[in-house]
């Protein structure tokens, strides 16, 4: 198995493509051990001394170090848990793990075209750096999405949110006057 990594703008945070599907469905991110108890791959990566967070995309896996620990070191016990992982036959997941969107029901028009947008013009682009984001509500004119992954604490993913995100969504949806991030 060969693993290619990717650094993401965020130079606590890199990208591990395995060369093959990670989740079948939606994504999951783990801020801590003890909320990857569903998913033996990244309990395995929590043990690594120095993981901070993991992130399972589609296709892709992304580690989120801690400050005082160095790539250099880190990256070939990240390499060899995920190729164990996988040469293992483990599971991904071990429940059904796709993070859901907020506010479940009966969807309004501008509500499922700012769904539409995200789906199909922002997640595939953040998803390129090793991450995700996810809707979490529209109320008011506002816009509430968060930020997972590599994007999750990027020195740049305010200025993503504030003038690339919402200058697009505010051009599609009119009805829309702000992004903020939870």
């Amino acid at each position: 198995m060969f693993i290619q990594t990717e650094a993401t703008p965020n130079p606590e945070t890199w990208k591990f493509l395995p060369g093959c599907g990670v989740m079948t469905k939606g994504t999951a991110n783990f801020a801590r051990p003890e909320e990857a108890m569903r998913s033996p791959l990244a309990l395995r990566l929590f043990e690594i001394d120095g993981v901070a967070g993991v992130f399972l995309g589609h296709d892709f896996i992304t580690v989120t170090k801690m400050p005082d620990h160095e790539w250099e070191t880190m990256k070939p016990f990240i390499l060899g848990s995920i190729m164990d992982h996988f040469a293992s036959g483990a599971l991904v997941m071990t429940a059904d793990s796709a993070d859901a969107d907020a506010g479940e029901g009966a969807e309004d028009e501008v509500v499922a075209q700012i769904k539409d947008l995200l789906d199909t013009r922002v997640r595939p682009a953040v998803a390129q750096d090793g991450g995700d984001i996810v809707f979490h509500g529209f109320e008011d004119g506002i816009v509430y999405l968060h930020m997972q992954g590599a994007c999750a604490g990027c020195p740049s993913s305010t200025a993503t949110l504030k003038h690339g995100i919402e200058n697009m969504l505010k051009y599609y949806v009119p009805e829309i006057v702000e992004v903020r991030s939870v």
